[in-house]
């Protein structure tokens, strides 16, 4: 999270309404409430009135000035900063003036990328809260925003490497937009409607781009009352486009997105109902679940499934009103999908259940929410018809509930279900609660199942808020709570660690909520008591033994976790990481125990621990940190008592240990004398005003104990004296308690039941703050007089050479000196000095804002007087620099001088983050309005001052700074590789925070780059690369956004190759060579060359500089200033530029240095790569290098000069004359009144027609072409563009001296034939074996040239091409394809003569290239051609296409080429969708003849062109019939083709030879060629059409069931496994609700044929078909009645495997409730098991068995099969119906085959599935029935 939205969370109004405008003069708009709890809050107003009028004054002058960096920057960061400290605590009128200035700065056109960004994370910040600025009070344009996006997301020539854009751009400028949504004006939906609607061509990849600028940019918060301008515009147009696209294209999700959001935004304005079967079917299908056995997925339902985040936000808003339909969808959906979260099923779909049950609850809170308790503002409430009562509430709970409850034991883990919920128990905690419960204590009695243990204990976490407090709804829930405490203390175990996480954390929530107070002697006092409130009291008898009994179990994991013997063996410092988890979970959930607690239990607590911990002595790595951490608690909450019983006992004990001077030089301490050292440390961080009492005794110890020779020994001292110092000098809350002022009174005056699970109340918190008082700071004073002075002294007079000290001393000295810097950090005042100037120059000030943090540094005698003499570094690394330690000590004193001020950054982040994880976790979202517990609320208040202690930003960088900085160089570049490592921390940390340092350092670093210094050692270069690489966070030096800095870096780090310090031989070297080139490259943005800043920006930046309150009395500006500021202005961008020449200039010069290694040759090419950009060209000294680089011998270099030489050319293009058109003129038809889309008379001249197109220079000039495919499809755009006519173009066939000299540069290269040869040859190498495809930056590298330089260079090419597309080589053949694409895409503005010209050479090429195709190349011709067409209007490429469809099929080559040509065709007409009718017609026409083709490739190749034939033929809404081929035509003459198929009643074999046998073949082999063909078709057409036509393909479904095999065997021919596959395809697709009956209707008719095959498959096509559409078939009734019929029936079909099928499907569906098991379903099933069976005949021995059934076995066994699949139907829960049904069963079991195999499998699943939870299950049989199952299910013995 970035820290400035966290800060921001915590605003809210002082609870009387809005504050009256006092003497500040102005309302602030919503300030950090938190800041008002301070205890300094009352100087706070004034500092921030300061430094918000400063921030006004500054960034109003810097704008005027034009200076944006580093004024405008500097400023905008200030106020940033504001934000995080204050909140918005600005007037309304400053607050718009922001914005509109920051929206200004935003949208400069020129801006550079990482200022945008900077600009737009403030806007972002300060638009967040949409509620404080209503319409009327601001209103911004969309256009600039779609400028920038357009710019930015859709970038022309960031493909090129012209732009370089950061990852995060795209996320900044989407979440901008929304932040800025709301305030568009009334008319922008219309505007954005006419801009974009245009590019809504379904086939192009316009369509994606048009709806994202939908999603992003549409409005839909307007108000009622403008909803005509609003939604209603689009809302039927889009919603009928979802309605109809079946195929789920990438563009429905942001459909999906686009109406959750319109849903939220108007609830109750939009009536849903028609539409909601439709939403769950789709919002089903995109959960991808699996059906049936053999299922295969078409994988773009995989990739562009709907975020499921807002499908939720969708059904949440649809909820409620009048008709109640979402709510039964929505149960249904659940009702259908839950078994799938039974623990045991697992899947890659179980993620996206998962966070549909977290994401469900949680937004059904937020909009209850918003409903009930939210204060109103200006956005649009919802009407009351719509809201959701408190029925909603409960139906919403009760059908989401089972599906949680299961989820609870996930594969995936609890967390998901816990978090529901947590949101869940807020709505309904009677329905929620007890379940919970039941499944807890269960698990809390197993010992085997430790997992069920931490699921359960993690929800009950979850709703612990709810379950304490009670409430109206669930008032006996807080009577659970002493026995789950009680029953989860055997969890503290030392055994298993998540256990005890778990269980700590468990204890430790309750505790917070809960006072543990015993009140049982209220039951006598008081008789006005409800029963619940009477059980509290008498159980809170047992609070006493709850805490003791606890603390026996942590002394138990305490001994067991001491392993004194290996510990001090080995020596190891730290403890492992899962003690220290452990650790830190017993200290938190014991401090809070503690604190909760009344006087009387914390008295017996307190003896108790203090004779745990003076009885034993314990090591101090583990189990003594954990003894100290609990009396540390203990003494936290009641110092008075805990220290008179700790501070004696250890001080007499540490005195009489070291009475003995001897004891003074021992190594190795006396364990005991340890031990309480340490205990000692850990008591003194408490209050420090009770510490004074104690201070002689105190002070006695430490003069003892600080000069111990023993290094153990002295640590543990110089932490007592760092403790000491933190506890009288730090600001801090000294209690946490839930309830403020403590439990301590008479039961009489307070009840402290009432107080269970009770929030903070923000209002009247009484936080108790720790201030220092004088006594204290003086007391802090004196420690620091009498230990850190001697120490500052000893070392001055060391480094100086006057005292020899031992390295131990140093080391003992430093320690102590470190201890005191930490422990006071705070109040020591700032380091004064000079400050460092002329690093940049500003004409608006840059001072450093000073926040007050509770302190004045009146008093203080040290005025940091570089307490660290420098001399001191420089004796230790010239005498010992192998003294790591003393070093690592040194490093941290000068970090912690920088900027230590009372509390570390990391350590405030990570208590951040967990504070945030225990809000998350206790929360009440449905009340809100901060309703925290107050232990949390004093937290937020704590975080809320060490924000501000910690808010160094823009200090001012002064010499004493440095000084240090240097030596963190210096440290950072010496000889020992953690010394470096830990002082490259420091560096980089001290960098981020002064300004403007950088610039200062970076030459420092270059020194030891140098390639002319020879004293530079290795691990001095190492040093600095690391320097200049910098961490995964902080600065990187060796890329700041900046050309001065830049400019010294780059060049450096390239001629640092030829450093004698630089060895290629350690890899170590090589692999930091590489991090750093690759981090310049992942971290380069383009930097800005021009600076300006537009009128506009001004006016509003001199607004703003005039606003009053606050205000700063500064005289405005003179028009010299603005003058000299503009003058300034102008000079940066000059400077700007001739900074990036002189940086080409130099990398270049680097580069063809003689010897330098090849590496940094390959590292310089690099970085000058990416100096291209689009405003400027390059250099011409660069080109000419790119240029000759294309020759370059290493592949790497090659590459990179391609990528630059396309990205020149680009520079070099030359601007083409555009003109706009009126179309309708054109076309002689008048613009369509409403909107149509598809082929209209006018847009017809766009099509291709072979009559009209241009053959002559005169036909082809007065032809206007359209190259974009799809304007005119869905409407024209308002101002249609068209390229003007030849004469008004830029001059072609230019002579050498026409053009400029870069041009020449490249002209002379590619008009030299040995140069061209060369490239080719290169070219036409390959590079990775079977890997190389056709190169998009080769193809746009000849495009450049043929469309600079139109046909200049073709006599040169010429021959090579000829012998190219000859060689039938792989590399060879992907080379001329990738320069002939260039050639017909550059071909674009030529002349009739040069096109003419070009297609004499072409034609002939092409032709032999395709009869020359092979495997390898045939996907390379296949790009080629479809590059080739991309964007062009169709009558250009006439040639082409003419060419292509000669004739694709002309077995002349072998079906191989047949198939390669059609591909390659294929690629050509794809790419002009619509506008080719003709060619599709005629291509069409000629393959239909084809379709009986023998061969397998061409049927495939066949069938997908068919697919693209027919893509046009579209049912969306509003379009006109196409004039391309129809589907239904077509159909209708293949359907005729296939009749003697169809008539046959035998199975279909495959008996097809697979070569042309000679003669007529029959009709019947005829047909079912075509069949395969037209399988190859259908499935082709399944994933890439939008719309299925169903209504055809019907036709063909009996013949597939007839065909399909029924066994998975795989051995099976080409047609059967193809019909089976087309099957599972089409039954997955989604169906109109017209289509419905047409496809029971052939169901029906299939399940009478007399092909068993068939009849089964028409059961599994049911099956999938059935889920996959859902909703719609349950939204029609007889539709349900059809199938129950159908199903029904087929249970008593002749054939065995048909009856078993139908079984499985009726309970599948019965599963998902689809069908209702009723008593006439059951009653029809019992009938038809008591059919009786005919009597069994003697037979003849010699006579054949009877082998067909007799029909009465088949009902009886109909019968059976029912009852069983209704037995099947519930595998997770018995019903109230199950047992009986058992029964029956049972009285089947010794029937005749097939019937007794029946039961058994039935008997035996129903055993597997019950068998988890068969406790439970027991309680639903009687015991008779328990008795006859066991019976049944423990198998008889098998031979008895």
């Amino acid at each position: 999270m970035e820290p400035a939205e966290r800060a921001g969370g915590g605003e809210s109004r002082d609870p009387g309404g809005r504050p009256e405008p006092g003497p500040r003069g102005f309302v602030p708009q919503k300030e950090i409430v938190y800041n008002k709890l301070l205890p300094y809050a009352e100087r706070l107003d004034a500092e921030s009135d300061l430094l918000l009028a400063q921030i006004k004054c500054n960034l109003g002058r810097a704008v005027q000035l034009q200076e944006l960096w580093p004024g405008g920057l500097f400023w905008t960061r200030k106020l940033s900063t504001y934000i995080r400290l204050y909140g918005r605590k600005f007037s309304k009128k400053d607050h718009v003036l922001f914005i509109k200035l920051l929206y200004e700065l935003v949208s400069i056109p020129k801006l550079e990328i990482s200022m945008m960004q900077g600009f737009a994370r403030l806007l972002i910040n300060l638009l967040k809260k949409k509620e404080l600025l209503s319409r009327d009070d601001l209103e911004l344009p969309w256009r600039p925003l779609y400028d920038m996006v357009e710019r930015i997301l859709y970038s022309k020539t960031e493909h090129l490497g012209l732009n370089w854009f950061p990852n995060s751009v795209e996320n900044i400028l989407k979440t901008l937009v929304k932040s800025c949504r709301p305030y568009f004006p009334a008319d922008a939906t219309s505007e954005m409607l006419e801009e974009w609607r245009p590019l809504m061509c379904p086939f192009d990849v316009t369509m994606q781009k048009a709806i994202t600028y939908f999603e992003i940019f549409l409005p839909t918060s307007l108000p009622p009352e403008l909803h005509h301008k609003g939604f209603k515009l689009w809302f039927d147009e889009l919603i009928g486009l979802w309605v109809s696209v079946q195929n789920l294209p990438q563009w429905e999700g942001q459909l999906v997105n686009l109406f959750a959001r319109l849903a939220t935004d108007n609830i109750g304005y939009i009536d849903w109902d028609p539409y909601v079967p439709k939403i769950f079917t789709r919002i089903l299908r995109s959960l991808n679940l699996p059906v049936g056995s053999s299922q295969v997925l078409v994988p773009r339902f995989l990739t562009n499934a709907y975020d499921i985040g807002h499908a939720v936000i969708w059904i949440t808003a649809m909820m409620g009103g009048p008709s109640k339909l979402v709510q039964k969808h929505l149960a249904g959906l659940f009702n259908s999908i839950s078994s799938f979260y039974h623990p045991s099923n697992n899947g890659r779909w179980l993620n996206k259940l998962m966070k549909l049950l977290q994401r469900l609850p949680n937004s059904v809170v937020r909009r209850l929410h918003r409903e009930r308790y939210k204060k109103p503002s200006w956005l649009t409430p919802v009407p009351d018809s719509h809201k959701l009562t408190d029925q909603d509430v409960t139906d919403f709970v009760q059908c989401i509930i089972q599906p949680v409850l299961l989820a609870m034991f996930s594969k995936t883990g609890s967390l998901e279900a816990a978090q529901a919920l947590q949101n869940l128990a807020l709505m309904r905690p009677e329905l929620v609660i007890p379940p919970v419960l039941e499944r807890t204590y269960p698990a809390l009695e197993t010992l085997t199942e430790p997992h069920q243990l931490t699921a359960t204990l993690s929800c009950v976490i979850g709703v612990a808020r709810s379950l304490v407090s009670g409430g109206r709804w669930f008032p006996e829930g807080p009577t659970h709570m002493l026995p789950l405490l009680m029953r989860a203390l055997p969890g503290v175990d030392p055994n298993d660690f998540s256990k005890c996480m778990i269980t700590f954390q468990f204890i430790a929530t309750f505790s917070t909520l809960v006072p543990l107070v015993d009140c049982s002697s209220v039951l006598q006092e008081r008789n006005d008591l409800t029963e619940v409130e009477r059980e509290l009291c008498s159980a809170t008898a047992e609070l006493e033994d709850f805490v003791l009994q606890f603390m026996d179990r942590c002394f138990g994991l305490i001994e067991s976790s001491t392993l004194e013997q290996t510990r001090e063996e080995t020596e190891t410092e730290k403890m492992t990481h899962l003690e220290s988890l452990v650790e830190l979970g017993l200290s938190s959930t014991f401090s809070t125990i503690l604190t909760q607690c009344s006087k009387e239990i914390f008295m017996v607590a307190l003896q108790k621990v203090f004779n745990f911990s003076t009885s034993h002595i314990f090591e101090t790595r583990v189990a003594g940190r954990m003894v100290a951490d609990m009396c540390r608690a203990a003494v936290k909450c009641c110092p008075e008592e805990s220290l008179k019983l700790f501070v004696p006992h250890c001080c007499s004990v540490i005195t009489q240990l070291t009475m003995n001077d001897d004891v003074l030089n021992d190594e190795e301490l006396d364990k005991e004398l340890l031990w309480n050292l340490q205990l000692l440390s850990e008591i003194t961080r408490v209050d420090g005003r009770k510490l004074l009492l104690y201070r002689e005794q105190l002070v006695k110890i430490l003069q003892r104990t600080l000069h111990l020779t023993c290094k153990q020994g002295y640590t543990l001292s110089c932490n007592l004296l760092h403790h000491l110092l933190r506890s009288t000098t730090l600001i801090y809350p000294t209690e946490y308690c839930s309830v403020p002022g403590g439990f301590d009174k008479p039961p009489s005056e307070y009840f402290p039941i009432k107080d269970w699970g009770k929030p903070g109340d923000l209002w009247n918190l009484g936080i108790q703050w720790h201030v220092p008082s004088s006594e204290e700071v003086s007391f802090a004073f004196y420690l620091l007089d009498s230990f850190l002075q001697p120490e500052l002294i000893k070392l001055q007079h060391c480094g100086d050479g006057k005292l020899e000290m031992s390295r131990d001393d140093i080391l003992q000295s430093l320690t102590i000196v470190h201890n005191c810097l930490i422990g006071s950090g705070n109040l020591l005042p700032p380091l004064k000095g000079e400050p460092v100037t002329n690093l940049v120059s500003s004409m608006v000030s840059l001072e450093e804002t000073k926040l007050y943090t509770g302190l004045e540094y009146g008093i203080s005698k040290y005025f940091k007087q570089n307490p660290f003499p420098s001399p001191n570094i420089d004796h230790i690394l010239d005498n010992s620099e192998d003294d790591t330690k003393s070093l690592f000590l040194i490093i941290k004193i000068i970090g912690d001088l920088l900027q230590f001020q009372g509390s570390h950054k990391h350590e405030f982040d990570s208590r951040w983050k967990s504070f945030n994880l225990v809000k998350k976790s206790m929360e009440n979202r449905l009340h809100g309005k901060k309703q925290h517990i107050r232990a949390l609320l004093i937290d937020r208040v704590m975080l809320q001052h060490e924000l501000r202690t910690l808010t160094v930003e823009g200090c001012e960088y002064k010499k004493i700074h440095q000084d240090m900085i240097r030596d963190l160089l210096r440290l950072s570049t010496s000889s020992y590789s953690q010394v470096r490592n830990k002082a490259q921390q420091t560096f980089f940390a001290a960098l981020g925070a002064y300004n403007f340092c950088c610039r200062d350092i970076i030459p420092l670093v270059l020194e030891f780059l140098r390639p002319d210094r020879q004293d530079v050692t290795q691990q001095q270069f190492k040093g600095a690369l690391y320097c200049l690489l910098g961490n995964h966070s902080g600065v990187c030096l060796a890329n700041l956004h900046d050309w001065d800095c830049i400019v010294q870096t780059w060049p450096a780090i390239v001629s640092s190759g030829l450093s004698q310090a630089m060895s290629l031989e350690k890899p170590s070297i090589v692999r930091l060579f590489d991090d750093l080139a690759e981090k310049i490259h992942r971290q380069y943005e383009t930097i800005g060359l021009d600076f300006t800043i537009p009128k506009s920006c001004v006016a509003i930046a001199e607004l703003l500089q005039q606003s009053k309150n606050p205000s700063i009395n500064q005289i405005l500006l003179s028009p010299e200033k603005i003058k000299e500021g503009l003058k300034r202005q102008q000079e940066k961008n000059a400077d700007a530029v001739r900074n990036y020449e002189n940086l080409v200039d130099a990398l270049l010069d680097g580069v063809e240095q003689r010897n330098l290694p090849w590496k940094f040759e390959h590292i310089g090419i690099g970085l000058l790569s990416l100096l291209l950009r689009d405003d400027r060209v390059l250099p011409l000294r660069a080109i000419r290098f790119f240029v000759e680089n294309l020759n370059h011998d290493a592949i790497v270099v090659r590459k990179m000069a391609i990528s630059a030489v396309a990205g020149i050319l680009k520079q070099l293009k030359r601007t083409h004359k555009k003109l706009t058109i009126n179309p309708c003129e054109i076309s002689g038809y008048p613009k369509p009144t409403q909107i149509i889309a598809g082929d209209r008379p006018d847009n017809h001249w766009l099509h291709y027609d072979s009559k009209t197109i241009p053959r002559t220079k005169k036909e082809w000039e007065s032809s206007c072409f359209v190259e974009k495919t799809h304007w005119g499809y869905y409407t024209w755009p308002k101002n249609m563009v068209v390229y003007a006519g030849v004469e008004e173009q830029p001059k072609l066939g230019r002579s050498r001296e026409d053009m400029t000299e870069a041009e020449q540069i490249i002209f002379d290269h590619f008009s030299d034939p040995k140069f061209v040869e060369q490239l080719i040859t290169f070219l036409s190498l390959e590079d990775r074996k079977g890997k190389d495809k056709f190169n998009p930056r080769r193809f746009c590298l000849f495009k450049g040239i043929f469309r600079n330089f139109d046909d200049a260079f073709l006599p040169v090419l010429k021959p090579h091409l000829e012998r190219l597309v000859a060689d039938s080589h792989e590399s060879t053949q992907r080379c001329v394809a990738e320069i002939i694409a260039g050639l017909i895409r550059g071909s674009k503005h030529w002349t009739f003569e040069k096109v003419e010209k070009l297609w004499e050479l072409l034609c002939p090429l092409l032709r032999t290239a395709l009869s020359n195709i092979t495997v390898e190349t045939y996907n390379d011709w296949g790009a080629c051609i479809a590059t080739s067409c991309e964007s062009r209007d169709p009558r250009k490429l006439h040639w082409l296409f003419e060419l292509l469809l000669e004739s694709p099929l002309s077995g002349e080559g072998g079906s191989f080429v047949d198939a390669c040509r059609l591909y390659v065709l294929q690629g050509g007409l794809a790419q002009q969708e619509w506008r080719v009718p003709e060619l599709l017609h005629r291509l069409l026409k000629y393959l239909e003849p084809k379709l009986t083709q023998v061969y397998k490739n061409v049927r495939e190749r066949i069938g997908s062109v068919l697919t693209y034939i027919f893509m046009i033929d579209v049912s969306l809404p509003n379009t006109a019939p196409t004039t391309s081929p129809h589907v239904p035509e077509f159909t209708a003459r293949i359907l005729e083709k296939l009749k003697p198929l169809m008539d046959v009643d035998e199975e279909i074999q495959n008996h097809v030879m697979e070569e042309n046998g000679i003669g007529e073949e029959d009709e019947r082999t005829q047909g079912i060629k075509l069949l395969k063909t037209i399988l190859k078709w259908l499935m082709a057409s399944a994933g890439r059409s939008f719309s299925t036509a169903v209504t055809e393909q019907l036709q063909l479904l009996p013949l597939f069931f007839k065909i399909a095999p029924v066994e998975n065997d795989n051995s099976y021919d080409e047609l059967k496994r193809d019909a089976k596959l087309c099957l599972s395809l089409m039954s997955q697709g989604l169906l109109y609700p017209h289509q419905v009956p047409l496809v029971l209707q052939v169901l029906k008719q299939t399940a009478r044929s007399s092909s068993w095959h068939a009849r089964y498959t028409v059961l599994t096509y049911l099956q999938t078909m059935v889920f996959y559409n859902l909703f719609i078939f349950l939204n029609n009734e007889d539709a349900v009645k059809d199938i129950r019929w159908l199903v029904i029936s087929l249970l008593e079909d002749e054939q065995l495997e048909v009856r078993e099928m139908a079984a499985t499907t009726l309970s599948g569906l019965l599963q998902c409730n689809f069908l209702t098991m009723d008593s006439p379903m059951q009653i029809h099933f019992e009938q038809l098991c008591k059919t009786k069976l005919p009597k069994k005949r003697k037979r003849d021995p010699g006579s054949v068995g009877d082998t067909i059934p007799s029909a009465e076995l088949v009902k009886r066994h109909a019968g059976v099969l029912g009852l069983g699949a209704c037995v099947l139907s519930s595998p997770y829960d018995v019903p109230t119906w199950m047992p009986q049904l058992l029964m029956n069963l049972s009285a089947h079991l010794n029937d005749p085959q097939p019937i007794e195999m029946t039961v058994k499998k039935t008997l035996s699943n129903f055993r597997r599935t019950h068998h988890d939870n068969w406790q439970e299950h027991k309680q639903q049989f009687t015991d008779d029935q328990l008795l006859v199952l066991t019976d049944l299910l423990v198998s008889p013995c098998y031979y008895a």
